[in-house]
């Protein structure tokens, strides 16, 4: 095997934690491209969007909501099934977990295989794993489509608009802010992982969330956006990424060439466009895989397990 650490095991370096007003209902948990989390404040509860990944993790972000309000944390939304977005959900000890139906079917299918194989991958995100408690972390209410709750007078949406990052994408919508939560729909300066996407779907979707014309969005990892040209850079650079990825994947495919052989052509293709991004080298084994898969024979993501991403990486990088 190469010198190449697998996936992120050699990321070790703390980042900085940005904890940013947005209005006087939403903030932004962000830290240099790791994942983000949101918070809604309304008149009567908390909601948080997306959990940190571990219960002892998630104890930072209760500390500095809790600079912010006294309210008590009634809801966590998960905007999709990953390990890293769900498993600190326990900290928050919440009345509530919503999710959407497909993600609930998503953490039956593959929620086990999933939490193994992200553990394996990124273990200085997995802080204090054992703080997790054991099993999966179940929503208690499913919508699909769309769902509104009211906190108080703050109206807050909860939608599908389409597959993207995966088949169950949430995003979180205050629309008389006009404030999105995109989960990682959006990226910011970071490189979207889209070993579960659609690539064929998701363009589509950063369309639908262009049209809601949100003056401000907090991505799944980067910086909150904090005006309407931020936004539209957020958007325009995740989908450029996600359209240029599965073009050259495509054309690669139809030429007959070989995953290992289209994995270089597209890295070397893409790379000077976006390799500053945080976490390229770590998502492009799994984005191309499953790139050339949505393009030859497999239209919904296969599970990822820990064993099958140590193959795939072996296979690729050495």
């Amino acid at each position: 095997m190469s010198t190449k650490a697998f996936a992120s095991q050699a990321d070790l370096e703390e980042k900085k934690v940005s904890f940013t007003k947005l209005s006087e209902h939403a903030y932004a948990y962000t830290a240099e491209g790791d994942p983000n989390t949101g918070i809604v404040i309304g008149d009567d509860a908390v909601m948080v969007i997306d959990t940190q990944a571990t219960p002892v993790m998630a104890q930072d972000v209760i500390r500095r909501i809790r600079e912010v309000t006294d309210k008590p944390i009634k809801y966590v939304v998960l905007s999709h099934y990953h390990a890293v977005r769900v498993l600190g959900a326990s900290a928050y000890q919440p009345e509530h977990i919503i999710a959407s139906e497909d993600t609930l079917s998503l953490i039956k299918e593959r929620g086990e295989q999933d939490k193994a194989s992200e553990i394996g991958r990124f273990p200085r995100l997995f802080r204090n794993v054992e703080s997790v408690p054991a099993g999966l972390t179940w929503p208690t209410l499913t919508f699909t489509g769309r769902m509104t709750l009211w906190l108080g007078q703050l109206e807050v949406q909860l939608m599908q608009l389409g597959r993207g990052h995966t088949k169950g994408d949430t995003v979180v919508w205050l629309p008389q802010e006009r404030i999105l939560f995109s989960g990682d729909l959006v990226e910011f300066d970071a490189t979207p992982y889209a070993g579960d996407a659609y690539f064929g779907d998701w363009p589509q979707t950063l369309d639908n969330i262009a049209a809601l014309h949100p003056v401000k969005l907090v991505p799944g990892r980067g910086a909150a956006l904090q005006n309407e040209t931020e936004v539209a850079a957020g958007l325009a650079g995740t989908r450029s990424f996600i359209a240029d990825v599965f073009a050259n994947v495509k054309a690669g495919a139809a030429a007959g060439k070989d995953l290992k052989t289209v994995y270089r052509d597209t890295v070397a293709a893409v790379r000077p466009k976006y390799g500053h991004w945080v976490i390229f080298d770590h998502c492009m084994p799994f984005d191309i895989t499953r790139a050339y898969d949505e393009a030859t024979q497999h239209r919904d993501p296969r599970i990822w397990t820990a064993e099958r991403d140590i193959e795939m990486w072996k296979a690729l990088e050495t």
